[in-house]
């Protein structure tokens, strides 16, 4: 079956959903310029408000949970994205996902304008976390617009080169993060807190307009019961995911490596603005962040192999191997490094899950599938963010100034102020090591390898013995009837 071309058998598949060809690639491309903008305005000022509560406080236990606030809730918030995601079409959720990013930014702007930055800079205090939450819920919705744009790969890229257009996303996205990190350290030290926040108001406008314009060939709702159903349900979830040999084991990996990323994402700034000033750890990210294009440049040329599960897996080796290393000195050249080696291999990961998903989960269920694996596996990152925060803070740091500390670590972390947080990199690098190498041999992980390369590449799955005849027409003008019992048994469920 041709996914190439707008004519031929394949084109009479769907009557609702146009086939993947040249130009639904186009379209494609206009959604990413788009998210890419959506992005930029999320990251800087995620990035902004971490720099400024950072640089105020002086609090590694703040940061940790401001980050674990913001995994909890993707975590909460996951499933409900992926059901919305599959029940409305994808353009008005991207428009619903900027919308409730711009009520939130300007919110904001008005509790900013409105309380002394002393109450606001007060972290135990509530107007900190009001105006924090705000902060966090407009770049939190963003994943909306994300797992929307993971099924629009599949709605709108031919099968084969699916990965290739992952690889993409993640280059995109890197372009995103280079420019954020670079342009929130040079707002805070330069402009301030006020002037970011208005920046990332004016910046969420844009987008917004421009998303008006950006055209998604979707003509109706492709519902898995085959009309619309009645009310908001997460029916079928757990099912859908059992149903996929080895999916649930790739979900739980996905959710410890999450926990043991928490460390990261608790840690890794304090620890480079113990090295930086923050202007310069702006722009170390924004340098480092060319890991991102790279690694994305990398799956859009050569693909992902024959089996993503492998290279999944090959890839959080590196990973590990690289957390075990990159903060074993306090030199700035080291970790500037890892950060660039790391950034690299995260759009490779990410790549490899969306597609093997993209693969075995049918496109009418993807949306599910997609906001439930995100909130169990973001459920692992605000423990061990909550968890190291004041682990580092009242026992790592100081147990590695004492002398004891220096005496046990000394040879392996050498010297410094930040010892403590680079003994946490490395002991959290190493359980993730230990956990790839079991699964490597594990019987989830050869069951996922089979169910990937036994999967029909088609927009649907199929039941009809591989004929291309159209299914029966619904009652419902915005419903599609779904296809392929077989691969409802297969892949039903939400991420």
């Amino acid at each position: 079956m041709s996914d190439s071309s707008p004519t031929g058998p394949a084109a009479s598949a769907d009557p609702l959903q146009p086939q993947p060809d040249t130009r639904t690639l186009r379209a494609f491309y206009q959604v990413l310029v788009n998210t890419a903008l959506a992005n930029v305005t999320s990251s800087f000022l995620w990035f902004a408000l971490t720099f400024w509560v950072y640089l105020e406080t002086q609090s590694v236990l703040a940061t940790a949970i401001i980050g674990g606030s913001y995994m909890l809730l993707v975590a909460v918030f996951g499933v409900v994205f992926g059901v919305i995601v599959d029940r409305m079409k994808k353009k008005a959720v991207m428009l619903l996902s900027s919308i409730v990013t711009a009520v939130a930014y300007l919110l904001a702007g008005a509790i900013f304008l409105t309380i002394p930055e002393s109450a606001l800079l007060d972290w135990t205090g509530p107007w900190f976390w009001a105006f924090a939450g705000v902060i966090l819920v407009g770049g939190v919705v963003e994943n909306l617009r994300n797992i929307a744009l993971s099924t629009t790969v599949t709605l709108l890229v031919p099968a084969e080169r699916r990965d290739r257009a992952n690889g993409l996303v993640g280059a995109v996205q890197g372009i995103a993060f280079m420019v954020t990190s670079v342009f929130s350290g040079l707002s805070i030290g330069l402009l301030g807190m006020g002037w970011t926040v208005a920046i990332a108001i004016a910046a969420t406008g844009v987008a917004l307009v421009h998303l008006l314009f950006v055209p998604i060939p979707e003509r109706g709702v492709v519902h898995v019961e085959g009309v619309a159903p009645a009310g908001f349900s997460f029916r079928g979830v757990i099912p859908a995911v059992m149903a996929v040999p080895g999916l649930l084991a790739l979900i739980l990996f996905a959710t410890f490596n999450n926990l043991v990323g928490g460390v990261f994402m608790a840690l890794m700034d304090p620890y480079g603005l113990t090295l930086f000033s923050v202007e310069v750890w702006g722009i170390v990210l924004g340098v480092t962040s060319f890991g991102f294009i790279i690694g994305g440049a990398l799956v859009a040329k050569f693909g992902l192999g024959k089996n993503p599960v492998r290279t999944l897996l090959l890839v959080n080796i590196g990973i590990a191997l690289l957390g075990m290393t990159f903060a074993i000195r306090e030199w700035w050249w080291l970790y500037a490094l890892g950060i660039l080696i790391f950034m690299a291999l995260m759009p490779i990961a990410e790549a490899s899950e969306q597609t093997i998903v993209q693969r075995v989960v049918p496109y009418e269920k993807q949306g599910r599938v997609f906001g439930f694996a995100a909130s169990v596996e973001s459920a692992a990152a605000p423990v061990s963010a909550f968890l190291i925060g004041p682990i580092a803070q009242f026992w790592l740091i100081p147990y590695m100034e004492s002398p004891e500390g220096q005496e046990t670590f000394g040879w392996l972390l050498g010297d410094g102020e930040a010892r403590g947080m680079a003994l946490a990199f490395v002991g959290a690098s190493l359980v993730l090591l230990l956990v790839v190498l079991l699964a490597f041999v594990s019987k989830p992980y050869r069951e996922l390898s089979d169910a990937y390369a036994a999967a029909p590449p088609s927009l649907h799955t199929d039941d009809d013995e591989g004929t291309d005849a159209a299914p029966a027409a619904s009652d419902e003008p915005d419903a599609v009837p779904a296809v392929g019992r077989a691969g409802d048994d297969l892949r039903s469920g939400l991420r």
